[in-house]
């Protein structure tokens, strides 16, 4: 295990983990690999894997059952939880519709994406909303960020910025 993990990297799990449920992998009512399991399979801190699967509990993915740990919810317990859009799903429609814009070529590789304070206005969000989805993009590996300059669409040649 590395004694400092690359920031993001529980996107990275997040991400993974979501595409073994929308696949089937991990159907519904099944039990999620344990933290401890997680850990090891990504080679990561407990704490990571904790983050990433909190984001997915956001997204009504999974559950946590206690004394039974986490399993995957059903449609139904996806769609049928009360309230108005959570600030988590907030930041999952802003990262989907710059995705969008992103992978129809309206923003192509090079392109900077809008700054947090553009997003702020544009979606009238928290700024840490508008961190979390531009964040989101750079940990599915869609986007680049450069000190002091922005984050910009990866293309070739600035993968590393």
């Amino acid at each position: 295990m590395n004694a400092r993990t690359p920031w993001g990297t529980y996107h990275q799990i997040a991400e993974s983990l979501r595409s073994r449920i929308t696949s089937g992998d991990l159907a519904p009512g099944t039990a999620v690999p344990s933290e401890s399991a997680l850990g090891k399979e990504f080679g990561v801190a407990r704490s990571t894997v904790r983050r990433a699967l909190a984001e997915l509990e956001t997204e009504r993915l999974i559950k946590a059952l206690p004394g039974t740990g986490r399993v995957v919810c059903t449609d139904e317990e996806r769609n049928s939880l009360p309230g108005d859009e959570a600030p988590q799903a907030q930041y999952r429609r802003i990262a989907s519709d710059l995705r969008e814009r992103i992978t129809t070529g309206e923003l192509s590789p090079g392109d900077a994406l809008p700054s947090e304070a553009a997003v702020v206005r544009e979606y009238d969000v928290s700024r840490g909303t508008a961190r979390q989805a531009l964040s989101e993009l750079e940990g599915t590996g869609l986007v680049v960020a450069i000190h002091g300059k922005g984050r910009f669409v990866k293309g070739p040649g600035n993968s590393k910025g």
